[in-house]
């Protein structure tokens, strides 16, 4: 669902993000945003849709089953062993 809303600048920079919409992405106030700007104009989003994102796109390169954790704890351990010997 898209919804558009009007909001004005300060003349300092700062526009208010209406309660719904900080209620919607889950920002408490005070929050920590991202802004991106692109060719269409600005995004704004969250650490969480940030990390989910990536999550998102790593996925298509991770076979099903894998788990990458497991893989880097095994690495490292190999690696102990060796600089051990």
């Amino acid at each position: 669902m898209s919804v558009r809303l009007k909001v004005t600048m300060s003349p300092n920079g700062r526009i208010v993000m209406p309660v719904d919409f900080r209620k919607a992405m889950g920002v408490p106030n005070g929050g920590d945003l991202f802004l991106e700007l692109g060719e269409d104009g600005v995004r704004i989003s969250t650490m969480k849709q940030n990390i989910e994102r990536a999550q998102r796109h790593a996925r298509q390169y991770i076979k099903p089953g894998v788990s990458l954790a497991d893989e880097l704890i095994a690495e490292r351990r190999e690696a102990a062993k060796r600089e051990l010997e």
